[in-house]
């Protein structure tokens, strides 16, 4: 078996092999990178949703548990 192409890279003799594995593993670490972004900017429900003006307190309590409720559904449909 030959040794393959052989770059200079700074002075010192790089193997292909080396090279991409190095271009594969810059790519991974960039893709990585960007669905980790992705999913850290993803809204967070309780603190992006819009106020309640509900016009009793009893109003209120009977829409902050049907909102519960209808996330817990949500989550059992997820999962």
């Amino acid at each position: 078996m030959g040794g393959g192409a052989v770059y200079m890279i700074a002075g010192r003799k790089i193997g292909s092999e080396y090279l991409a594995l190095a271009t594969l593993s810059t790519i991974g670490i960039g893709v990585y990178a960007a669905i980790k972004r992705v999913k850290s900017k993803q809204p967070n429900p309780l603190v992006d949703s819009p106020p309640i003006n509900a016009s009793s307190v009893d109003e209120e309590a009977f829409i902050q548990e049907f909102l519960k409720s209808a996330e817990a559904d949500e989550n059992k449909k997820n999962h």
